[in-house]
Formats: structure tokens, C-alpha cells, sequence
């Protein structure tokens, strides 16, 4: 874990992400305080090769503290709201395939399985499904 957010978090990781036209990251609030972020991708920032009619959530955390309380689902009623606006045809993202209250939550947001890849936490590889929600 540490060294997969030594790589993925270091400030010039970070500078590079902001500065490319095709990411975006939305923060949500509570109580005054950042309390998660969502970082979106199109075209050819998104991870995958999914095409130029899709959007990638990359990213979508919240704080531990503050599980359960629908900022999560607001997160991605927004990507999905922002994909639509866009004319995407899909939205998607990969989660941990041992992350199992994230793949019911995405379940019920009407996101399917539709395929898998390998990602590494430091030197340990992993498998993510991919999920997708179609829009059109």
C-alpha cells in the first residue's frame, strides 16, 4: 500500500493529473470539510482503451467517518449526470474484486461486470473488475 501511494500520490503525479484537459476532480463536502473526491477521465486519459463514447471514473473516495451517508451515491449520480451531458454512451470503473460493499453499491447504482484487469498495489498484483453503466 505504501508504495502504491508513494507512486500514484507524489506531488508530481499530482501536478500531472491536474494539468491534463481530459481528467477533472470534484470534491464534496460535509461539515465544512473536504469529505471525498471523484476524478473522472475521458478520451485518452481514461486507464483503458474503452473509446472516446465513454467516461472513466477513476477515482471515488470518501472518508472512513463518513461511509454511509449518500455522498457516494451523490458522487456518482454527478459523473453519471456529467457523462450524459457529454453525450457518453457509458460510464465505467474498475474496483478491487475483494471490495465487496463498493461492487454491491455499484450493483445498485446499475453498474454490470463487464470485464477484469490486473493492478498493482506496490509489487502485489490485483484484479479489479470493470463496471459499466450504460447510458444510451
Amino acid at each position: 500500500m505504501k508504495a502504491y501511494l508513494e507512486k500514484a500520490f507524489n506531488l508530481k503525479q499530482l501536478e500531472k493529473e491536474l494539468s491534463n484537459i481530459s481528467s477533472e476532480f470534484y470534491f464534496i463536502y460535509s461539515d465544512e470539510e473536504i469529505a471525498g473526491y471523484l476524478k473522472l477521465n475521458a478520451n485518452d486519459a481514461q486507464t483503458e482503451i474503452m473509446g472516446n463514447d465513454s467516461l472513466e471514473i477513476e477515482r471515488i473516495y470518501i472518508r472512513e467517518k463518513l461511509h454511509k451517508q449518500g455522498l457516494g451515491k451523490y458522487l456518482i449520480i454527478k459523473a453519471i449526470e456529467i457523462a450524459i451531458e457529454r453525450n457518453k454512451e457509458k460510464i465505467w470503473l474498475g474496483v478491487w474484486e475483494k471490495n465487496e460493499s463498493a461492487i454491491t453499491f455499484y450493483k445498485k447504482m446499475d453498474f454490470v461486470q463487464t470485464g477484469a484487469h490486473s493492478f498493482h498495489m506496490g509489487d502485489e498484483e490485483q484484479i479489479d473488475f470493470i463496471m459499466t453503466k450504460t447510458l444510451i
